[in-house]
């Protein structure tokens, strides 16, 4: 009874995913503004649909009560966020908050089923890091010397950085963070967010050539610090990112051949000089042939990815959990093999949607540091997201990166989300910025509008003082001459 509800719930989640997918690219079509809320509200009720049926099957099949203490929690969350972004920012994106909500609602459904105590922690980081990512629309919209502060932005990011060099804790060979009464934390993670912040600041301030070469030397020590210390996907993050930003700030393409080929000499030299980026390079060319030396984490990924197919198995009816670090790097692979290729297809362009928005709040805004923001935020969200699913489907060499909002991982899911509520407060900056052009463009309106009543007014008066100029001369022609004496005689 039990694998016939996870059958049927598998199959029901995949048919709402789809809908849900479909509805993110086809509310652009949308201008009615009613019409657009109308989907975005059959959304929240899409993806409160796959929860509450995922959490339906893990519950028939383990049969233990906190799975639904749990779901109920997790519910009281989303409905929060939900809630919380609509009362305190009616301005926001709901598409975003919704794909947000989305996005988190698969991770939490993920990590349920590989590691419940996982799951729970991974949820209370993420209702503490959503109460404080409110704050942050507010101070986009009302701090104004942001774009002044590019040398704070640049000391704290290298300081950062250098400290988990120094202090920071080995974890799967590489230096990634430290721990802080007992709360691991991963600087990278929010050192991206300050590295686009310094970029945009400095292009804002200059493109000019001596700007962009030393741009490019405080860009550099970034990434060889993260080299440094072995973090080679938050390494390859920030070189994209720059460069992606210096392209479209500057408009010369040499810059982007010239950081091209900069980067593919140190993919060079990092494959000489370590040899886990040759382990790596070797597992990415044939992972079953290095199986029992590197390769084994891509080969069950593959697994995996194979024995899902397109339906996928169910939740609890694969072996998801036989995936290493499922939780983490490989939770693509998990959702694969037991909620089907296509849920995760849809997934990943839910993913896109996001990316569209952002790109679409970076072109409609007109002060060019917060459009670079927007774009180096966008940037930096999907290209982890192809760094995660390119590694865990053998499509490039692995990175160790998370995926964004779904994989396991406290500052992965805190920094994501503050650049998501970043983004909402560009998008509230861009509403600002065209009620005011609305209210510029009436009020002129109504100023032509003005002018033009006043004119045929005026225009009225002369044409009927005119015509009774005429009526009177033509009455003075039509009186006979006796009329005319015997008015003269009674003046």
């Amino acid at each position: 009874m039990a694998n016939i509800i996870v059958g049927c719930a598998k199959y029901m989640m995949i048919i709402f995913i789809a809908i849900y997918t479909y509805q993110c690219f086809a509310i652009f079509g949308y201008e009615d503004q009613a019409a657009k809320k109308r989907i975005q509200k059959n959304q929240n009720r899409v993806m409160f649909m796959i929860h509450f049926m995922a959490f339906a099957g893990m519950y028939f099949k383990i049969g233990e009560n906190k799975i639904l203490i749990f779901y109920l929690v997790q519910l009281v969350i989303l409905i929060g966020i939900l809630l919380l972004y609509g009362k305190l920012h009616p301005k926001v994106s709901r598409l975003i908050v919704n794909n947000m909500c989305m996005l988190l609602t698969i991770g939490f459904i993920m990590l349920t089923r590989l590691s419940y105590d996982k799951a729970v922690k991974q949820s209370m980081i993420a209702a503490g890091a959503v109460l404080i990512s409110l704050v942050v629309p507010v101070i986009i919209r009302k701090a104004k010397g942001l774009a002044d502060l590019r040398i704070l932005y640049a000391i704290i990011g290298i300081i950062a950085l250098a400290a988990v060099v120094v202090m920071g804790q080995v974890s799967g060979g590489a230096k990634l963070g430290f721990t802080i009464a007992g709360i691991g934390i991963q600087p990278s993670e929010f050192v991206k967010i300050l590295f686009v912040f310094f970029v945009a600041s400095s292009f804002y301030r200059s493109t000019k050539f001596k700007n962009v070469v030393i741009t490019t030397i405080v860009a550099a020590m970034h990434v060889l610090i993260l080299v440094v210390s072995k973090d080679l996907g938050a390494a390859l993050i920030i070189f994209a990112v720059y460069l992606v930003m210096l392209y479209v700030a500057t408009r010369k393409p040499i810059y982007a051949f010239a950081g091209l080929g900069a980067g593919s000499v140190a993919a060079v030299l990092a494959y000489h000089l370590f040899s886990h980026v040759r382990v790596r390079v070797h597992v990415w060319k044939d992972p079953f042939a290095v199986y029992h030396k590197g390769g084994y984490q891509v080969a069950q990924s593959l697994f995996a990815i194979g024995t899902g197919s397109w339906f996928g198995t169910g939740l609890f009816q694969g072996k998801a959990d036989a995936i290493p670090v499922a939780d983490e790097d490989f939770i693509f692979s998990a959702i694969s093999e037991e909620m089907g290729l296509v849920f995760a297809l849809c997934m990943i362009l839910i993913c896109i949607s996001c990316y569209v928005m952002f790109l679409n709040i970076a072109m409609q805004l007109r002060n060019r540091f917060y459009k670079l923001v927007a774009l180096g935020l966008g940037t930096c969200y999907i290209f982890q997201t192809f760094l995660n699913i390119g590694g865990v489907t053998k499509f490039i060499p692995s990175t160790g990166v998370t995926l964004p909002l779904v994989s396991y991982g406290g500052s992965s899911v805190a920094s994501t989300l503050i650049m998501f509520a970043i983004i909402q407060g560009l998008y509230i900056l861009k509403e600002d910025e065209e009620e005011s052009i609305e209210r510029k463009r009436q009020k002129k309106q109504a100023e032509q509008d003005a002018r033009q009543r006043n004119r045929n007014h005026t225009t009225k008066s002369r044409t009927g003082n005119n015509k009774e100029i005429s009526s009177n001369s033509q009455k003075r022609k039509q009186r006979t001459p006796g009329e005319r004496n015997k008015q003269s005689r009674v003046r």
